[in-house]
């Protein structure tokens, strides 16, 4: 274990899964020093570990994360791009079944998002940031299979924390100017603020209740695979849902979904039957042409779940909560990854623009990384209301308004090229939630007639 009797300008950052890696490119330069504490051991190559639970289910970087990869580590996404992830421009590469039918296969070509399996995307983000530290002013040491088990310092400021090695080591602390927390959904942080004597920070969820089973799957015939992916989500009429996109090898990831116990099977055998009861029988049809070559996976901890660290008071000078240690979302809309990317962009530019480390700078930067989680969860909470339990925090008259207008919007979206692209927009984090209220998208949303999408999957490509 590093041997740090001073914190000045350094950093320690708890995680280092994609999220702690991001935090780590955005502090270089700003900190003499970043240690990153890792409670697993990483894998040779590219395999899964088990600190990563929801690893082995669909994982998509939307146009607006990549653009937010790429800003802090340049040609990273090319870098994936050449390790086997797939690039599937919206919506032409990913047909959509709506509530209202089909959406239309628009040929826009201005959002691409990459479909990659997690353990890719963690060993090339992780080999990159790696290789930007080496070449930076900052020294970075990796501390793996060691846990942090506190904070060190009070209420009013963090100085540190306490770690223990797994491996049977002694327990030590870690003084540090920044503790950056990206440690993911499991994150600690209410309990260690209750240890400082600090209130945990108001927290907000919105629980569907949804689980998923995957399974990675390969063409009996590659020659016949079918040219795009294909997304069918659940609906209030129909709670089963499903996913089949192209990744890394040739291989194909079926992701089944259902809500409030209308679970899908963790049994290889059971789960064609599941397919055939979503919204639509095409990824049934599909899976007669594939085999399955790996086991199922269930994933049930869907929650969204944010805690408002941004607000008055809700952070500690010197400590700093990122990614699904922040905010969590329902994966089904694959947006953490990148929200996880516009977050640390957000801490970069804090730091830019301020100069460095400064006092109050904490509070600043949770506040620019609120402001990254925004979009992705308005548009996560006003798909998922409809299925909340009784316990979540109930709709106030606005978001009821919101939600109907959302509905109505998206419904438009699937027909309509012009509400089509300010849409995804916004869903691909590449806009603000403004976009979707502007004269001409407002006007064709509420004005122009609502009418279904199309009857079956789209073959043709359509040009805008």
């Amino acid at each position: 274990m590093a041997d740090r009797t001073d914190g000045a300008r350094t950093a320690t950052v708890i995680g280092g899964g994609l999220a702690g890696m991001l935090a780590v490119t955005a502090l270089l330069g700003h900190v003499d020093a970043i240690t990153v504490v890792e409670r697993d051991r990483y894998p040779a190559g590219h395999a899964f570990r088990k600190g990563v639970p929801q690893a082995r289910h669909l994982h998509l970087f939307l146009s607006g994360g990549q653009r937010a990869l790429d800003t802090l580590l340049p040609g990273t996404v090319a870098a994936l791009t050449a390790a086997g992830a797939r690039n599937l421009y919206l919506p032409r590469d990913l047909i959509t079944r709506t509530p209202t039918g089909w959406q239309r296969r628009f040929d826009e070509r201005r959002h691409p998002s990459l479909s990659v399996s997690r353990p890719v995307l963690d060993a090339v983000v992780r080999e990159r940031a790696l290789r930007a530290a080496a070449a930076s002013p900052t020294r970075v040491e990796v501390l793996e299979a060691t846990e942090v088990i506190g904070l060190t310092g009070d209420a009013r400021r963090v100085t540190g924390i306490r770690v223990r090695s797994r491996d049977g080591g002694a327990e030590g602390e870690l003084p540090a100017a920044l503790v950056v927390d990206a440690s993911g959904r499991g994150s600690r942080a209410p309990q260690w603020y209750a240890a400082l004597g600090r209130t945990a920070p108001y927290e907000e969820t919105v629980d569907t209740g949804i689980a998923y089973a995957s399974c990675l799957y390969r063409q009996r015939d590659p020659a016949a695979a079918p040219d795009a992916g294909v997304n069918i989500p659940a609906w209030p009429e129909c709670p089963r849902g499903a996913a089949f996109l192209p990744v890394e090898d040739g291989k194909w990831l079926l992701t089944l979904s259902g809500v409030r116990g209308d679970h899908p099977p963790t049994d290889v055998a059971e789960l064609a039957g599941f397919s055939a009861t979503v919204g639509d029988p095409y990824v049934h049809e599909l899976l007669s042409r594939a085999e399955p070559v790996s086991a199922v996976h269930g994933f049930r901890d869907t929650c969204n779940r944010r805690r408002r660290f941004e607000r008055p008071g809700a952070v500690p000078e010197g400590f700093l909560v990122l990614g699904d240690a922040h905010c969590t979302f329902n994966p089904v809309y694959g947006q953490g990854m990148s929200v996880a990317a516009l977050g640390a962009l957000a801490v970069r530019t804090t730091l830019v623009d301020g100069g460095g480390l400064r006092p109050g700078f904490t509070a600043e930067a949770q506040r620019a990384a609120a402001r990254a989680v925004d979009p992705a969860w308005l548009a996560a909470v006003g798909a998922d209301r409809p299925y909340a339990s009784a316990d979540d925090a109930g709709a106030g008259l606005g978001e009821r308004l919101s939600t109907w207008y959302v509905d109505r919007l998206a419904a438009r979206a699937a027909i309509d090229p012009v509400v089509g692209a300010a849409f995804r927009d916004v869903v691909c984090l590449t806009a603000p939630p403004s976009r979707l209220i502007a004269p001409r998208i407002a006007l064709r949303t509420v004005l122009l007639p609502r009418r279904p999408g199309l009857a079956r999957p789209p073959a043709v490509v359509e040009p805008v």
